[in-house]
């Protein structure tokens, strides 16, 4: 039996999976991760200031245009489309299979994709909100309005809904995230060196029955999984689900 009968085999009997994803399932739809050896964080973008830096909560209160120029160029990619892997556990999901989405990423590409049960970790460039008011706003009022976009009500700066640096994670997501995975009967872990805490450390509630790696290196989790899969996301998870069809 190769890898992906025996994944499909597994998803198969499943219940209640949970995806756990992070940058790895963005790349295949074209968006930069943020710490390979060619991501966002070891490129050279600014004389002054080190992505990371330019990435946190300080720096947009400091530096708010020189935060949005950054933000606008470098963590929104509008024209990506869902790969395989987006595609796929939205099928599981509509097929009772999958129970919830955790993810990493703030692109926003599982809810194009059509899962309807997705938490967002690290939040969404799709949400937006005005840091004096708290009126809301789409992805489009923060990529038209340069330099700093401004709330149309009371004129105060609108901040994305994206966990910047120096940034706790949303509490709410956070349990929504544990409940999921303490419930789950199976957990496929992909596209995620789970290096990044406090988000690795979720996987640790995990008490179901089997536990999936696919990603192209090694993870800590690596030697507790049933099974390890170094191959893309996208192909994987579309190849099982076609053999479960």
């Amino acid at each position: 039996m190769t890898d992906i009968e025996r994944l499909a085999e597994i998803l198969s009997g499943s219940a209640s999976a949970v995806f756990f994803g992070g940058a790895g399932m963005s790349t295949e739809s074209g968006i930069p991760d943020f710490r390979s050896a060619t991501g966002i964080y070891s490129q050279k973008l600014n004389q002054t200031f080190a992505p990371e830096e330019m990435a946190s909560y300080s720096f947009f209160v400091r530096h708010p245009e020189d935060f949005f120029a950054f933000y606008r160029e470098r963590l929104v990619y509008l024209d990506a489309k869902p790969n395989a892997g987006h595609l796929a556990l939205a099928e599981l999901e509509r097929r009772g299979i999958l129970s919830a989405v955790i993810t990493q990423n703030i692109d926003g590409l599982h809810q194009v994709a059509g899962s309807r049960v997705v938490y967002e970790l690290h939040g969404s460039i799709r949400r937006n909100h005005c840091v004096k008011c708290g009126a809301r706003y789409g992805v489009e009022l923060v990529m038209k309005n340069i330099p700093v976009p401004h709330c149309e009500h009371c004129g105060g700066v609108v901040k994305p809904d994206v966990v910047l640096y120096g940034e706790p994670l949303d509490d709410e997501t956070v349990s929504n995230s544990i409940r999921a995975i303490a419930e789950a009967d199976t957990l496929i872990v992909g596209g995620t060196s789970l290096v990044v805490y406090p988000a690795a450390g979720l996987i640790d509630y995990f008490r179901g029955d089997h536990l999936i790696l696919i990603n192209k290196t090694a993870t800590r989790a690596d030697a507790d999984a049933t099974l390890v899969i170094r191959s893309n996301i996208g192909k994987t998870l579309a190849e099982a689900v076609a053999l479960m069809q």
